[in-house]
């Protein structure tokens, strides 16, 4: 299968740079079920995503409850001084904080062929940082892609904390959303019922959520189930492979809860439709699932699915419009068929809909 055959031609002017101005007020496209033939197009209805909580009957819904860290930081060769930290020049390297190993962390790092190993740094507020040097297996499970993509082990001394996080990190904005992070993003870039700080981006899907929605979610639904996937690079990792089968997906950690196991578990012996809130949710549910039942506890995962995959425990999903031959469009193309995926984002583009992070949403039958 090849990787261009995911392509798509998107306007840049689609792509959504800020949130919208109202949480709750996006647009919703709904895709309906329906065979991938080339004489029989797909069916479709333009909604709102208020309008969810009339496609909820006998469903199950099940959201991430992962927390955005703040975890986009700014290092020197000098101690910056006083209020200069996140202004560019005088060498400032960026990194972008994947996962904590022990007390050290897993980055992704900007200028990444300077960022070598015993190369020392400076953050605000006294932070001294080092390059470590690559150990054995740590970035194994990105498909052997840890130099190009320029991951990089760090060490800090003293320590990072999340206190120090909240205080000095800034919000990490896909690398499509042209501007510097506001205050606004501190709130908009996060959902409304985010527990588990441990994500290097946002679960986009459960952006459009208010209290208000969830609640009449909780109303409609047969129920409402929780899991955690702390977003990493395998969500968000671009595939540079000609052929789609020769990419790999880094490792990202979830943690599902004995009595949110039992309840996605119930619902699945008495025959519910199970809705994943994003693309995260649903992979985590699929990892998770043993014999046709998800089991509790925690796990990695770097499940890549693309069509041909068979799904176990996921029969709808709700989620935003993704980038052109991402793993998150052979995602959705394997739960709703290429062809109908990709007619369904032309549409999108024809009615002007917002694609990416801040944008709206598809709701896949």
């Amino acid at each position: 299968m090849k990787t261009s055959d995911f392509y798509f031609d998107l306007p840049p002017g689609l792509i959504a740079q800020s949130p919208p101005e109202v949480r709750g007020s996006s647009r919703l496209l709904v895709l309906h079920p329906g065979p991938e033939e080339e004489n029989l197009p797909p069916v479709w209805e333009h909604r709102r995503i208020d309008h969810l909580t009339d496609y909820l009957q006998d469903t199950l819904v099940v959201f991430n409850d992962t927390r955005v860290r703040r975890a986009r930081i700014f290092a020197y060769p000098q101690p910056p001084a006083p209020g200069s930290a996140g202004e560019p020049g005088h060498g400032r390297v960026e990194f972008l904080l994947l996962e904590r190993q022990g007390e050290d962390w897993l980055a992704l790092a900007s200028r990444a062929k300077r960022q070598r190993p015993g190369k020392v740094f400076f953050l605000e507020g006294g932070i001294r940082g080092e390059i470590l040097p690559r150990r054995e297996g740590e970035i194994g499970e990105a498909g052997g892609e840890g130099n190009r993509t320029g991951l990089r082990g760090l060490r800090f001394t003293p320590p990072l904390t999340e206190d120090y996080l909240e205080k000095h990190g800034h919000i990490p904005l896909p690398p499509y959303i042209r501007r510097p992070d506001t205050d606004q993003d501190r709130e908009r870039y996060q959902t409304v019922y985010a527990r588990e700080t441990g994500s290097a981006a946002a679960p986009t899907a459960g952006l459009h959520f208010t209290p208000e929605l969830m609640d009449r979610v909780r109303e409609r639904a047969w129920g409402v189930a929780w899991v955690t996937l702390h977003v990493g690079l395998g969500t968000f990792l671009p595939v540079r492979s000609p052929a789609v089968e020769d990419h790999r997906m880094h490792r990202e950690v979830y943690t599902i809860r004995p009595e949110e196991a039992a309840l996605i578990n119930r619902a699945r012996r008495e025959g519910k439709k199970i809705l994943a809130v994003g693309t995260t949710t649903l992979r985590a549910l699929e990892s998770a699932c043993r014999r046709g039942e998800v089991a509790a506890g925690e796990g990695s995962t770097s499940i890549f699915i693309y069509p041909g995959y068979r799904f176990q425990m996921v029969d709808r999903l709700l989620t935003n419009f993704h980038t052109p031959e991402s793993t998150l469009l052979m995602l959705v193309s394997a739960l709703a068929g290429r062809r109908r995926i990709l007619a369904a984002y032309a549409e999108a583009i024809k009615e002007g809909y917002r694609f990416f992070s801040f944008g709206d949403a598809m709701l896949i039958l």
